[in-house]
Formats: structure tokens, C-alpha cells, sequence
């Protein structure tokens, strides 16, 4: 009888064995099925259809889990805008772009490279019509490029300047017993505001009200030119609650040009395809035009790196994944790797960062400087490429940015948290020492006391030496004395027609005047591109999702419930992950 159920039970065990090897045998035959579908072909008389929400990232990735589950959360890639737009406007069966802009989360200088990409697209003799419910003020910004901007009958449109408004936690800290130490160098570093002030300082408003301005004098300039508004009206419609006003009158101050419900904008853009019958519109999505129309990959290489979200020495894990870092182990590795192979003729970075961890900063500006030794390197400038993401671009031979971006702030700081009071005084623990020098104990400091004056001054003395290191790379950097560097720093940030007049940046432009910046520094007529790093295989996005319960299905749900309260949330989460010298921005800029 006991051999019958050994029998038995190794029986059951093996049918059960033989379930889990036959279901992951299906689960990745449909994970074949679903990542090897037929090439997309692309139909005469097409439209592509750029329905644009939610988060735009600079480097797109296919959310292979996403597909699978249905809990694909939109996120995409400005490389893949880009690309489907110069495809669309070289495709002869597209003939024109629907453009509907919807909730956007991304910066002007995306929008503004986005729109220029629009704007070489109607060069082309196509056209664009643009639709929307309710429009933001960048989705608004966005339509404007288009021939023909349409507004539902009872929509809206946001119109209303530009406003930063900080917070400020010095009194939220105090009621727990805690307190910020604080170290820094610049009079306009303005980060560790938040901790020790009740308000923007004369330097930080001076600044802040330079670059929001200097912002919206580009807005305005952009929707002028393409709406055929001059900039009074619009300054004088953004003074008004035009959100709130009666949608008629957008019509009547041409900021739009015609009302519809989304069923008879079909029947327009119908027309503008010269469809007289029932027939469908052969519509494209972005993806569907990317993956139809091949890339040419002749001639010599020039790769494109992307670098975006906080600098860090080593990546800092996330309950729910998803959260973009530089991490500068990885980058210099990377960087490494493009320096070795001789099909590389030259490197294009395209930075989206305020910066982070000053160490991780001076690690990566080594590795680009090593890199431009080899061959060319041309940093492209987002949306923001600031402080230790500016500091990390010293080592490039160009730099190019939008005339939104903001750059510069070339300072470094040290914030520390001082919870001694909430420990000693609200809690009631006590401590005692034992040392054997004077600052042995200083590691307990802020959990069982405040720094000592004499800890104080070495810190201070560290985050200087920091200061003169970060000023001396910029000035190497762009061929500057050091006093002049110190002119233009002090931790002040730049708009980027600001930068240039400065000699921050060399030029302006997007991410495609970047690379044919960098084939002419090669030397190179006949090139292509190769993005780097390269896009995680669907087995690693498998793995990483389910080490991080979720991955970005849940991380993407989280930032929009959040908002703009996310960053600092997750900063908080990982403080302890974090290095205390910084070079970084604060972490919600607050335009609004």
C-alpha cells in the first residue's frame, strides 16, 4: 500500500511538473505570436493618426507586458514621433496628419521640437487637422502648428500664461521635530529653498521670472506665426479665464477654426482626403507608419545615446518600476563600448535630466571627455539639462538645445536632514558617546544631535571644492576663463535663448540637427542612426515586472494620480539611496 501511493503521488507530481513546463511553452509561443505579427503595409490615400496622451518619454519601448495583460499605459517615445512624422512627410501614401492632443505630461521644449517636426512635414505641400475636447495650454500649443484647428462644440481651450509656484516644507518638517542642514554654493542654487525658507528668494524670483518669461515669449512668438494672431491679443486672451468663457469666441479671435463633434470630423478630413462615398479613412498610427516605412541604414554610423531622468551612482529600486534614472555605471560602460567600435563614427547624447548626484556627474563627464577624444560627441538638449545633466555634457564638442530648455545652474549643494529633534525630543530616546578624536562621533550626527560648528566647515569646504571642480570643467569645457564661468553660474538657471547669447550651448536645434551636426564634425555624408541603449528584450521586461510587482503599468497609474507630486514622492521614498553633495534642480519646477 505505501508503494501504491508513492507511486501515486509521484504520478500526480509529475503531471503537475509537466502543466508548468507545458504553460510556460504556450506563454511564450504567444509571446512569439504577439512580437513576430506581419509587417505593417501602408495603404494609398492614408492619413496618419497621432492621437497624443499621457507621458512623452525621449526613447520609446514596447510594453511587452502590457500587451499581454491589456494594462498598457500610454507612454511614448519622442524618437518615435519624430520618426513617423519624417517618414510620414517622405511616404507619398500618406497624404496628410489627424492630430488629436490630448492630456500631455512633458515639458515645451518636447512639444516645441514635436511641433517643429510638424512644421518641416507641411513644407512638404501636406496638410494637418487638428481636433480636441477640451485642449491644455500645450496640447493647444501643439494643435496650433496645424493648417486647420478644430474644437468640439462645447470644448475648451486653456489659455493662461505661465506660473511657478514652489512649495515650501520648512514648517511641514518642524511639526515632526525635523530640520534641514544645509551646504551649498550659488546665491540661485535655489533647491534646499524648500527645506529652510517660507518664500522664493530675491535670487530665485529674479531667475524663475527670467526664464517663465523668456518661456512665454516663445509661445507666444510660435502661435503668432501660425495662427496669424499677434501677440497683444494673445496676451490679452491669456488674461482673461478663457477656459471659462463662452467657446464661441475662439473662433472669433482665430484661435480656432470651426466647431464639431468627433463624429464629423471624420466626414472633414474625408474631404481633405477628396472621399465622396461611404468609404473608411485608411488610417496609420504612429507605430504602423514606423514599422511600414523602412529606415535606410547606409553609410557610417552615429549612434544616439539617451540619457534621461536623475543622476545616480547606482540604480535605486522602485516598488512599482518604471522610473528612468542615468545611472553612471551604466553610462560609462556604454559610452566605453561606442568608443571601441570602429562602425561608430560619431556619438549624439540626448540629455532629459536636472541632474543629481554630483559625484556620478564628474564620473560621466570622464567618460564622455574620453569618448570625444576618439570621435565626435554632440550633446541634444531636452526639454532640461541642467546642473549635474549639464556638468556631464562638459566633456561633448557641441551642445545644442531648444530655445525652451533650461540649462545651466552650475552649483552644487548638500542637504541633510536634521531628525535629532523628532528622535530626542518627540520620541524621548536619549543617546551617550564614546569616541576615541574629536569627530569620530560625526556619522550619529542629525539622529542624535545637530552637526557641530566644526563639522559644518568641512562640509562647507567640500561642497566649494565641488563648486571650483564643476566650474573648472565648464570653463575647459566651453574655452572660458573661470571667472567668466562664475559670471554666469552661482547655481542660476538658463533658458536656452538665454544659454546661447552666453556660450552655455552652441546652437539651437532638435534631436535630427544634433546628428547631422555630429556626421558634419565626422567628416561624413552617408550616415544612419543605431539608439542606444538598447531597448530590453521581452524576457528582461518580463523578469523586471515581476521583480517589481507590477512595473509600469503601476508606476505610470501612480505619476498620474499623483501628478506633479509624484517626483517628490518617489525622491522621498529613495532618499536614503541618494548621495548628500548634489548638482541637481529641484524637483518640480511648478510651470504651470
Amino acid at each position: 500500500m505505501k508503494q501504491f501511493f508513492k507511486s501515486v503521488a509521484a504520478t500526480v507530481v509529475g503531471i503537475f511538473a509537466f502543466g508548468i513546463i507545458i504553460g510556460i511553452f504556450a506563454f511564450i509561443s504567444l509571446l512569439g505570436m504577439l512580437m513576430s505579427g506581419d509587417k505593417p503595409s501602408l495603404r494609398d490615400n492614408s492619413v496618419m493618426v497621432m492621437k497624443l496622451q499621457g507621458i512623452i518619454n525621449e526613447q520609446g519601448q514596447e510594453d511587452v507586458m502590457g500587451q499581454i495583460t491589456g494594462n498598457s499605459f500610454s507612454q511614448l517615445g519622442l524618437n518615435e514621433i519624430l520618426s513617423a512624422i519624417k517618414k510620414a512627410k517622405n511616404e507619398d501614401k500618406i497624404k496628410g496628419i489627424y492630430l488629436e492632443p490630448g492630456a500631455l505630461i512633458t515639458d515645451y521644449a518636447t512639444l516645441q521640437e514635436i511641433r517643429k517636426a510638424l512644421e518641416d512635414f507641411k513644407k512638404s505641400g501636406k496638410w494637418i487637422i487638428a481636433y480636441g475636447d477640451a485642449m491644455t495650454q500645450g496640447s493647444y500649443y501643439l494643435a496650433s502648428v496645424a493648417n486647420k484647428v478644430y474644437l468640439n462644440p462645447e470644448g475648451s481651450i486653456d489659455w493662461h500664461g505661465l506660473a511657478s509656484q514652489p512649495m515650501f516644507l520648512k514648517d511641514l518638517y518642524a511639526k515632526f521635530g525635523i530640520k534641514y542642514t544645509v551646504v551649498k554654493v550659488g546665491k540661485f542654487k535655489s533647491y534646499t529653498e524648500q527645506y529652510t525658507e517660507d518664500k522664493m528668494s530675491d535670487a530665485n524670483r529674479e531667475q524663475v521670472s527670467r526664464y517663465i518669461n523668456g518661456l512665454w515669449q516663445q509661445l507666444l512668438t510660435d502661435v503668432s506665426k501660425s495662427r496669424g494672431i499677434n501677440k497683444d491679443s494673445l496676451n490679452h486672451y491669456a488674461d482673461g479665464f478663457v477656459a471659462l468663457e463662452d467657446c464661441k469666441l475662439l473662433k472669433t479671435r482665430k484661435m480656432v477654426d470651426g466647431f464639431c463633434y468627433y463624429d464629423e470630423i471624420r466626414t472633414l478630413v474625408k474631404k481633405q482626403l477628396g472621399i465622396t462615398d461611404n468609404r473608411h479613412i485608411r488610417q496609420a498610427s504612429i507605430s504602423e507608419v514606423n514599422a511600414a516605412v523602412e529606415d535606410k541604414c547606409k553609410g557610417s554610423t552615429i549612434a544616439v545615446y539617451y540619457c534621461q531622468g536623475g543622476i545616480t551612482q547606482q540604480a535605486t529600486t522602485s516598488l512599482w518600476g518604471g522610473e528612468q534614472q542615468i545611472v553612471s555605471s551604466k553610462v560609462i560602460a556604454d559610452l566605453d563600448n561606442l568608443a571601441k567600435d570602429e562602425d561608430v563614427k560619431a556619438v549624439v547624447i540626448r540629455i532629459n535630466s536636472g541632474g543629481g548626484d554630483a559625484y556620478a556627474s564628474e564620473q560621466i563627464w570622464r567618460a564622455v571627455s574620453q569618448l570625444n577624444k576618439k570621435k565626435p560627441v554632440v550633446v541634444s538638449m531636452g526639454g532640461i539639462a541642467a546642473s549635474g545633466a549639464y556638468y556631464m555634457s562638459m566633456g561633448a564638442r557641441y551642445i545644442m538645445a531648444q530655445p525652451t530648455t533650461l540649462t545651466g545652474s552650475i552649483g552644487i549643494f548638500g542637504a541633510f536632514p536634521d531628525m535629532s529633534g523628532l528622535i530626542t525630543q518627540k520620541l524621548g530616546v536619549k543617546f551617550d558617546e564614546v569616541k576615541t578624536n574629536r569627530n569620530s562621533g560625526y556619522l550619529g550626527a542629525l539622529t542624535a544631535r545637530p552637526f557641530t560648528p566644526e563639522e559644518l566647515g568641512y562640509l562647507q569646504a567640500y561642497v566649494n571644492r565641488g563648486y571650483a571642480l564643476f566650474r573648472k570643467r565648464v570653463a575647459e569645457g566651453r574655452k572660458m576663463s573661470t571667472s567668466e564661468v562664475e559670471k554666469i553660474a552661482q547655481g542660476r538657471v538658463w533658458l536656452g535663448t538665454d544659454a546661447k547669447s552666453i556660450k552655455l550651448i552652441d546652437g539651437f536645434g532638435g534631436l535630427y540637427d544634433a546628428v547631422a551636426k555630429a556626421a558634419q564634425l565626422a567628416k561624413i555624408k552617408d550616415y544612419h542612426t543605431d539608439e542606444y541603449p538598447l531597448p530590453a528584450s521581452w524576457m528582461d521586461q518580463l523578469l523586471n515586472n515581476a521583480a517589481n510587482g507590477g512595473g509600469n503599468y503601476l508606476d505610470e497609474q501612480l505619476r498620474l494620480t499623483l501628478g506633479e507630486l509624484y517626483t517628490p514622492f518617489m525622491w522621498l521614498r529613495n532618499i536614503n539611496e541618494h548621495e548628500p553633495i548634489q548638482a541637481s534642480l529641484p524637483y518640480v519646477l511648478n510651470i504651470k
